[in-house]
């Protein structure tokens, strides 16, 4: 008899994730509940076909949310981020498009009352011990799905839903600027010298100028992905930063390739922009994989970046656009950022960006207990099936 689980299918942004209620987890062990999640996802596994993953990082996305544990937030929200082909949960982000979802789950799940027309959640992520606003446009008491806001990668539009993260700085090592500086070198054998910047903003991100190891940040992703000998270069420099900060995650820190903006095709042939769409292009890469769209918790880290004078992303940006358009793999995203005062602790003024979100699926996660070590340590909050 199989172990079921109460879940809601989301999508926020670009991305998918299962939502569970904190009371409803199988299990409150955190090292249990990581071999429930790979076997509920159904990785390692390219295909995840045995699993509710959808075989793509962006749709093998976990969420719980329960009551608020901190002052001045309406609920908790965890998010694990689960390997596809790889058998890792990984808790160190947050995930900014998975965010958008939190705030309408909140008020659907009556953790938040609708006020009127517009309603503000202010949610408080355990991943990174950061609060951050959700404002959703409300009708009836629940939240407005129509509307006329549009996010690339998502064939239809939405109701949009603000995120304000400007009190996300500092999410990870707990300063803007973990080393005290907007731009840093490091030698790198068979390359030299690489200047970056490293922002700690939703998440840690390492920004670096793309053709310093030989990529474009305006290529499809699968392109980069066939030059695995350097995305391998990348993810090496990745990781001793990380290390620098006791970081050993497969995914923190990021590396966000940078570059000028220039004509480039959608990923899978939908369509082509002009240079002029953007203001810079920006590749997400971590082990060997390139991000199909760009984390909106890369999409904040850019924009912050962009607005700090001598940092690398400053390099490839124009002026000061308001807001910053930032071409990815998808299409555009924009973002209103704004920063000031001296190194090595700038202040984040501004930090907005606009997504869209939508409630798919109600139902249980079923996961067979001969994949858990320790099967009789869970339990059910849904009924087992019976004839």
């Amino acid at each position: 008899m199989q172990l079921r689980t109460k879940a809601t299918l989301y999508r926020g942004g670009t991305s998918k994730a299962m939502i569970v209620h904190t009371r409803n987890l199988p299990t409150q062990d955190r090292t249990l509940l990581q071999e429930w999640l790979l076997a509920a996802f159904g990785s390692p596994d390219p295909r995840q076909i045995d699993g509710i993953g959808g075989a793509d990082m962006l749709t093998s996305k976990f969420a719980f949310v329960g009551p608020p544990s901190v002052p001045g937030a309406d609920v908790d929200y965890t998010f694990a981020q689960v390997g596809v082909d790889a058998a890792y949960v990984d808790w160190t982000i947050l995930c900014g498009n998975i965010s958008s979802a939190i705030g309408p789950f909140a008020i659907e799940e009556g953790y938040v009352a609708a006020t009127g027309a517009s309603t503000m959640v202010r949610v408080h992520n355990t991943n990174t011990g950061k609060i951050y606003t959700a404002r959703v446009e409300t009708d009836g008491g629940l939240p407005r799905i129509s509307g006329d806001a549009v996010v690339d990668g998502v064939p239809s539009s939405g109701s949009p839903i603000a995120l304000d993260f400007k009190g996300a700085g500092g999410a990870i090592t707990g300063k803007l600027l973990p080393t005290g500086r907007r731009r840093d070198s490091r030698y790198v054998p068979g390359l030299g010298p690489v200047e970056y910047s490293v922002i700690d903003m939703t998440g840690l991100f390492v920004f670096v100028h793309a053709e310093q190891f030989g990529l474009s940040a305006s290529a499809d992703p699968r392109l980069l992905e066939s030059q695995a000998d350097r995305l391998g270069v990348v993810d090496a420099f990745r990781a001793e930063i990380g290390k620098e900060f006791g970081i050993d995650s497969p995914i923190t820190p990021a590396v966000l390739l940078i570059g000028k903006s220039a004509d480039w095709d959608l990923i899978g042939g939908v369509g082509r922009r002009s240079a002029s769409d953007a203001d810079l292009h920006v590749r997400c890469t971590a082990i060997g994989k390139v991000h199909s769209s760009i984390p909106i918790t890369g999409t904040m880290a850019t924009g912050v970046a962009a607005s700090l004078p001598g940092s690398v992303v400053s390099d490839v940006i124009e002026g000061a656009p308001d807001p910053y358009r930032i071409g990815h793999p998808s299409g555009v995203v924009s973002i209103q950022a704004v920063s000031s005062g001296p190194d090595p602790a700038p202040e984040i003024v501004k930090a907005e960006v606009i997504r869209t979100a939508r409630r798919i699926f109600d139902g249980a996660i079923s996961v067979d207990p001969a994949r858990l070590s320790k099967p009789e340590e869970f339990s059910a909050s849904d009924p087992p099936l019976t004839r």
